[in-house]
């Protein structure tokens, strides 16, 4: 991902309160939300996020494009769940808030959360496909994350309105059912997070979630650290621990192997003690031969 200005819209309509997506519509776009965030800053610390919501009365802009993720976290915090969608309407405002951008070299991408029907009369098919001819024509990016229990209304109109988007850089629907994994899960394995090569990992390839180990076969520990550097860095910390502790087992067990094979060395034993019974010390002869030479010594001084 190169150098972005990133507008993420979420859903906070009264559709975002089921519980079909763990651990409800809501709580799993926020996850969704700081996992791209990150995601976006990481891959280049120059490219700045912003976000805002399309429920209630209208659309809301939160948080003003930023690299700091508190200001992101707060803006979802401050949003409350209420009204319909305004999809036409939001998308409108985005792209503003996007051309008023400071670094004018940030390409435009905005990524859309929707889980409502769109029931407003600024959504109908050719409305939505003007709009996205329009985005196309000022070259923005527009990624679409559709969930929920869609109608096959709503799922014709957001293909109609990505095909007349689509441009040279790519602008993608993901459209995720229901299921075991999560919504942020899906994301990382589309490509929303990773261009037109599929999702980190190569688990886009076919077309499932992140699957065992989180899609991060190709990543050491199997995890990404742009996704996930606090985790990656605990995995290697541990590693690290495990091949010191290791290390030293060697070392001592060495060393106490050493320390037998001394210990079992024969010592060059006499074959006879250092003192005989009289307390004196043995020598080369027994002590009745030291009697005789010690006579022999006094008769050759009597002569």
């Amino acid at each position: 991902m190169g150098l972005e200005a990133t507008m993420i819209v979420v859903d906070n309509s009264e559709s975002s309160r089921n519980g079909d997506y763990v651990p409800s519509r809501w709580e799993a776009q926020a996850d969704a939300v700081n996992l791209i965030f990150h995601s976006k800053t990481q891959a280049n610390p120059e490219s700045s996020v912003g976000l805002m919501s399309m429920g209630g009365n209208g659309p809301e802009v939160l948080t003003t494009l930023t690299t700091n993720p508190g200001k992101v976290l707060d803006g979802l915090h401050r949003t409350k769940i209420r009204g319909g969608s305004h999809l036409h309407t939001a998308i409108n405002i985005a792209s503003l808030a996007l051309k008023h951008r400071q670094n004018k070299s940030q390409r435009q991408r905005i990524i859309v959360f929707t889980c409502s029907p769109l029931n407003d009369p600024n959504e109908s098919q050719a409305a939505l496909v003007k709009l996205a001819k329009r985005m196309k024509k000022n070259n923005v990016s527009i990624d679409i994350v559709a969930f929920g229990d869609l109608s096959d209304e709503v799922v014709t109109k957001l293909q109609a309105f990505n095909e007349a988007v689509k441009g040279g850089d790519g602008s993608h629907l993901e459209i995720v059912h229901p299921g075991p994994n999560l919504l942020s899960d899906s994301i990382v394995a589309s490509p929303i997070l990773a261009g037109e090569g599929g999702g980190m990992g190569g688990a886009a390839a076919g077309g499932e979630g992140m699957g065992e180990g989180q899609g991060g076969g190709s990543f050491e520990f199997g995890v990404d650290p742009s996704m996930d550097p606090e985790l990656a860095l605990a995995l290697r910390m541990s590693m690290e621990e495990e091949n010191a502790r290791q290390e030293r087992e060697r070392k001592a067990q060495e060393a106490q192997e050493g320390k037998t094979q001394l210990e079992s060395v024969p010592e060059g034993g006499e074959s006879q003690p250092l003192l005989d019974q009289n307390g004196e010390a043995s020598g080369s002869g027994s002590t009745e031969e030291k009697k005789d030479d010690k006579k022999d010594d006094d008769k050759m001084d009597t002569a």
